[in-house]
């Protein structure tokens, strides 16, 4: 927790931190703007989308501890929209000044072999692993985790540092070609979908879950999520159950993603995300309050946001290699041609204004929102469709 008490809310004109500037600090960014409020972004990229639309952007490293003395000068809180800022980070800036979510809370979740002792430790339901710190640990684990997925413990997403493994030899190549970092190796369940759910937490342990979402991936990066989830509703209320566990045990306060396997009708908690997450991008369109919002009232100890969903909703992403011809890094680098889904009913575009496109990185997305679900979904996989996303 925050070494700083929040007694009292911190009200607009009021300056927040934000570290890291990717696409969420950004969507943050243009909340706390629309509240009132001024941020400073703190990213070593001069071009990050989140430092472009601020007040002020720190371009300096997350270590670098004058910019961390200068951000604490001059706000009154901070946050982050990046997993992988060093927990000792938040440590220090929370001598200072309340940061959300604490360096505990994060710590847990940028680490898998943490992040799954911490679900076995607080009886949450997890599939079955072994921690893999050397090549010993992969020649004793047990031999019904195979076939297997082997993750780096740290810095892996969107579905890289991450290898499918058969057996114990192709999970030993696996870790030599990872350079013997640490890793989980995870059992491969037997998958129907996935599923996640957003919500947000307070410091007075007010909890707002936004509806269940249901999400598809495409080469381990998500491709589109629907919301809600279609599905039980048992399985959808059992899954915001969970989440709200895992935020009590973490004593967590923000905006915070859990990523769902929902294997033979049974939830298996997937990763958490100590920020606002890809498949709650709808919540600006669909919902009341925006996860964004939520991030900003939750940081600044104001009473946390309606999220009831107000309208059905499909998100598609949008990767870099639309931005080259045939969709591969050789061909002709061109702006897609945005006319064909601007006509679609129901749909808003997100840009994020990234300097440059490269295949796997997510450059935008959009949301068609509309009544009928059926409907909703079949716009979304058109526009999908037309705009030059082909394949599951």
């Amino acid at each position: 927790m925050s070494d700083i008490p929040s007694s009292a809310p911190i009200l607009p004109p009021a300056t927040l931190g934000m570290l890291g500037g990717g696409q969420l600090g950004r969507f943050f960014v243009a909340a706390a703007h629309e509240m009132g409020y001024k941020v400073w972004v703190l990213d070593p990229d001069p071009n990050s989308p989140a430092g472009r639309i601020a007040d002020f952007h720190l371009v300096a490293a997350y270590d670098d501890f004058a910019a961390l003395d200068r951000l604490a000068a001059e706000c009154a809180g901070v946050t982050t929209e990046f997993e992988n800022v060093p927990a000792a980070t938040l440590d220090y800036l929370a001598k200072f000044l309340p940061v959300h979510p604490a360096a505990a809370a994060v710590a847990v979740c940028q680490n898998r072999i943490e992040e799954k002792g911490f679900l076995a430790r607080n009886g949450l339901p997890h599939g079955p692993y072994a921690a893999i710190r050397s090549e010993d640990d992969i020649r004793i684990a047990n031999a019904g985790l195979f076939p297997a997925v082997l993750k780096v413990a740290r810095f892996g997403y969107d579905g890289k540092g991450q290898a499918r493994v058969a057996d114990r030899d192709e999970a030993l190549a696996a870790f030599r070609q990872f350079k013997g970092e640490a890793c989980v190796l995870e059992k491969m369940l037997a998958l129907d979908y996935e599923v996640s759910v957003v919500l947000a937490r307070d410091e007075r342990g007010a909890v707002r879950c936004f509806p269940t979402v249901e999400n598809r991936h495409r080469n381990g990066i998500l491709d589109v999520s629907i919301a809600p989830a279609r599905g039980s509703a048992c399985l959808r209320d059992d899954a915001q159950e969970i989440a709200e566990r895992i935020a009590a045990h973490l004593g967590y306060v923000g905006t915070l993603g859990v990523e769902f396997f929902v294997c033979r009708g049974e939830l298996f908690v997937n990763e958490m995300a100590p920020r606002p997450h890809n498949s709650g991008h709808h919540t600006i369109d669909a919902c009341v309050t925006s996860q964004y919002e939520q991030q900003v009232r939750a940081l600044c100890g104001l009473p946390l946001g309606e999220p009831r969903q107000h309208s059905v909703a499909v998100m598609v992403n949008l990767l870099g290699e639309l931005w080259y011809e045939g969709g591969h890094a050789d061909g002709v680098y061109r702006e897609p041609d945005w006319s064909v889904l601007h006509g679609v009913p129901g749909l808003r575009l997100h840009l994020y204004g990234k300097h440059h496109a490269r295949p796997g990185r997510k450059m935008g997305h959009f949301v068609v929102i509309g009544d009928k679900p059926d409907e909703v979904l079949e716009h979304a996989l058109k526009a999908r469709e037309a705009i030059g996303i082909h394949g599951e």
